[in-house]
């Protein structure tokens, strides 16, 4: 099936936000990669002074494979009441990011709830935000293999797989009722110890 955007994505995938409905208080717009950093900049002094947030999506089937949004919520500087005020603008500006060459640049200078939102992208994603004063990861430990919100990732994580899984440890090969007779751990200790784990 062909993209839906305009200009069309690369690849057959069409792109998701193309087919949700209108939000009738928001804007979303998609930008290329090059240019995000001076769109930013340039919405940052069109009044959209508030990051509300920045995350990342993964579609492994389509060219660019990853998406980066931003949420923007445009206020006034001046003092108004709620009525004057109204509808605060919100505004989802997405960018496509190559997998070969997952990097964009930061925008945590432009505004400092970034930085950790960056943080977290790279940590889970694998995003690299040129730039930015400390990217490293946020949530998982420092010697975590991978990226594990990529949909490509192994769901034991890539060292227990690695591992041999016990065929008996099966829900479906021990019938419901039966009590514990500690048979499994002996079991999958001396498997252990013939695959030469400890």
């Amino acid at each position: 099936m062909p993209s839906t955007q305009t200009p069309p994505l690369a690849g057959a995938a069409v792109d998701p936000p193309s087919l949700r409905p209108p939000i009738e208080d928001a804007t979303i717009e998609r930008i290329d990669a090059s240019q995000v950093r001076t769109r930013l900049e340039a919405l940052r002094a069109q009044g959209w002074t508030m990051l509300l947030d920045l995350g990342a999506v993964d579609y492994p089937q389509r060219t660019p494979r990853f998406d980066v949004v931003y949420h923007l919520l445009k206020l006034t500087a001046q003092p108004r009441s709620v009525e004057q005020l109204g509808t605060p603008q919100r505004m989802r500006l997405l960018c496509g990011v190559d997998a070969a060459h997952p990097h964009l640049p930061t925008v945590s200078d432009v505004w400092k709830a970034a930085d950790w939102a960056e943080r977290e992208v790279y940590d889970l994603f694998g995003i690299v935000f040129d730039g930015h004063p400390d990217l490293r990861r946020i949530q998982m430990p420092h010697t975590w293999e991978g990226y594990p919100l990529r949909k490509d990732y192994p769901l034991r994580g890539p060292a227990r797989e690695r591992s041999p899984r016990p065929a008996f440890a099966l829900k479906s090969n021990v019938q419901a009722g039966t009590p514990p007779s500690g048979e499994t751990l002996a079991a999958l200790q001396e498997q252990q110890k013939e695959s030469g784990g400890e």
